[in-house]
This record gives C-alpha cells, structure tokens and sequence, in this order.
C-alpha cells in the first residue's frame, strides 16, 4: 500500500514509519523538518495543517495517517489542533483518498458508561490540555459521513520499548493489566496501527491497543 504518514518524525510517528516500511509499504514520511525517520523511506517537508499541501502530498495514496500531537507550547491547544484536523481532512478529500488513520489519546477513554479517563479524579492536571484537545479531535471525526477515518487509541502510557506482537485491541473502553498499569509500547502501538491498515477492521470508529 502507499501510506502518506503526517508527524512521521515523532516517537510514535518514526515507529509506524518503521513498521509500515519493514511489512514492504511504500511510506511517504511527512514532517516540518522533512527528515527521514527510517534509512530508505522518502520524506518531505511539509504542515499538516495547509490542506492544499496535503491534497498534493496524498494524491494517488491508498490511505494517510497523523501522527500530528497538539500543541505543547503552553498554550490552550484545543482550537489549533481541531483546526489541524480539520485541514488535514480537506486535504485528504481534496486529494481524493478514502481512508485516515489518526493517532489518538488515551484520556477520552471510557472507565464506565459515559465516564472518561480525563474527567476522573487524580488525572494528572499536566495533561488534561492535551487529552481535551483529543477529545474534540475524536468528536470532530464522529461527525464526518464521507471519510472512512479510524482513530487509534493507545494505553495510558506510552513509551519506546519493546516490539512483542503481542497486545490487546479494543474499543472505547480504557483497559488495564493485572496489575492495573495501562501501558503500551510505542513499537507496539505501531504494529496495531499497521495492522488496522491492512485489516481495516474498526472504519469509523475508534479502537484502543494496551498489554
């Protein structure tokens, strides 16, 4: 498949790079810096966030991924990372491609019927911004009829490690070990994700990857 990736140089962006192109898809990494994440994938220059841009880049793709995170130069980054979104999905209507994958967050998750992981005391104040801006990220893509999107939600923690090909998938609802500790590998994160790009088993919708 040709996957145009978005964010393609971040931790969990160079690891779907990495894993898209070890499974022989030809990736086209995207970043500000247009550095290439893994030796042999092409890369460019450019912000997700010019849909005309994107329209060019995507051109032709069987699918485009964002690896895109919120702002986290202290201000509120809910509106610059909806209207993100929100560029990236005319680029990518523009450009004629069906399918998105996006890398979510963890905190829109579901503890109980109706009951988010962000909303629940003792969540870390420090990242509440970030899971807001998720949340209406996640909000703004249950609302588009014409876009065969999927947001991929990762565990609580998410860190480089280890690729073990071994992990649970799920849907809206947050998800624990034994232990209580809900991790993931970033190398891991990136296998799902490169799994729901060939499967294609969660189209509009959002799923969950945790150990």
């Amino acid at each position: 498949m040709k996957l145009v990736l978005f964010g393609a140089t971040g931790m969990v962006g160079s690891r779907i790079a990495t894993e898209a192109s070890a499974r022989g898809h030809q990736v086209l990494a995207v970043s500000r810096s247009g550095q290439s994440p893994v030796p042999g994938v092409t890369a460019t220059a450019a912000d997700a966030s010019d849909p005309e841009k994107v329209a060019r880049l995507a051109r032709g793709a069987d699918a485009v991924a964002s690896a895109c995170v919120p702002p986290r130069d202290g201000s509120d980054p809910r509106g610059p990372f909806l209207a993100l979104n929100e560029a990236l999905v005319a680029g990518v209507r523009a450009a004629g491609v069906g399918r998105l994958l996006v890398v979510g967050g963890a905190g829109g998750l579901e503890v109980a019927p109706g009951q988010a992981l962000s909303d629940q005391p003792g969540f870390p104040e420090a990242y509440l911004p970030e899971a807001r801006a998720h949340r209406d990220v996640l909000a703004y893509y249950r609302t588009l009829d014409l876009l065969d999107w999927t947001y991929v939600s990762p565990a609580a923690e998410i860190a480089p490690g280890t690729r073990t090909g071994r992990f649970r998938v799920g849907g809206d609802q947050f998800m624990t070990d034994d232990q209580g500790r809900s991790f993931i590998s970033a190398e891991d994160y990136a296998v799902a994700f490169v799994d729901e790009l060939e499967q294609h088993a969660h189209p509009r919708g959002r799923m969950s990857v945790a150990y």
